[in-house]
């Protein structure tokens, strides 16, 4: 919005058409659930979800879920022998049964994928376990849902009158895919940093913005910082001078495209 009001007060500054869009329920994947592209009328964007001044970042996890539902059998726990099985102590075997020095967020890092458990529910009779499964490779997430799928049959094989349901689906893909044809995008961005003074830091996001969903509905969308630290903590902030260089280099940004796209 400062960015807006620069432009609006400077008159001078040359640009071609902008669109502004606020994208709420970022977080949990639905910031861009209601995004008409064509009344938006855009053909590049810029997401502003990233951290660290001088960060840029063109590339993201690939993303599924995947639920995991035990059903066991109920009985009265006072004439429960030989008879109960209670589906939550099996999900808190699927859960001892995940590898501990692998397949996890805690114990991964750079281009490495993860498979973690966010949510579990239930009673005696049912229980349900929520997973996220990232990867930088698409065709991975595949290899570890299978992996996770194997581990939940392992460990029904040791309670016959249990059974499971085992559900995944989509959440977004990595934004290299649709931002690699069309480098421009990036590379102009890269020109502001510079323009701007900035030490330019490319790095892939361990996670996900609104502009993987927007890249793939047709928006091409690579992410800029705006100065957030300690990113999901409860000790989450952001300085004042970061936020005042991204305005700058939003403002950079917008003469670059002018530039390059009308001489």
């Amino acid at each position: 919005m400062d960015m807006v009001n620069y432009l609006v007060l400077h008159p001078e500054v040359k640009h071609g058409t902008i669109k502004v869009l606020f994208t709420p329920d970022e977080e949990v994947g639905r910031g861009t659930a209601k995004v008409d592209l064509q009344k938006l009328g855009a053909d590049f964007g810029y997401t502003l979800d990233g951290g660290e001044a001088g960060t840029l970042e063109d590339e993201t996890f690939s993303a599924d879920g995947a639920i995991v539902t035990i059903y066991g059998v109920i009985a009265h726990p006072g004439y429960a022998k030989n008879k109960l099985v209670n589906a939550l102590k099996i999900a808190g075997e699927i859960l001892a049964a995940l590898p501990a020095t692998e397949f996890s967020p805690e114990t991964t890092n750079e281009r490495q994928g993860f498979v973690h458990p966010v949510h579990m529910e239930g009673i005696a009779e049912k229980a349900t376990i929520e997973f996220i499964v990232r990867d930088f490779i698409t065709a991975n997430l595949e290899k570890h849902e299978a992996k996770l799928k194997t581990i939940v049959e392992e460990v029904l094989k040791r309670h016959p009158k249990a059974f499971f349901e085992y559900k995944t689906y989509e959440q977004y893909r990595n934004m290299k895919e649709i931002l690699q044809q069309y480098p421009q995008v990036a590379q102009y961005a890269a020109e502001a940093y510079r323009r701007s003074g900035l030490a330019i830091r490319k790095e892939p996001i361990r996670g996900g913005t609104d502009g993987s969903r927007l890249s793939f509905m047709g928006l091409p969308c690579p992410n800029l910082f705006t100065g957030m630290q300690a990113i999901h903590s409860k000790h989450e902030w952001i300085g004042v001078k970061d936020m005042e260089k991204a305005v700058e280099v939003l403002v950079n940004l917008v003469q670059v495209w002018e530039e390059m796209v009308n001489g």
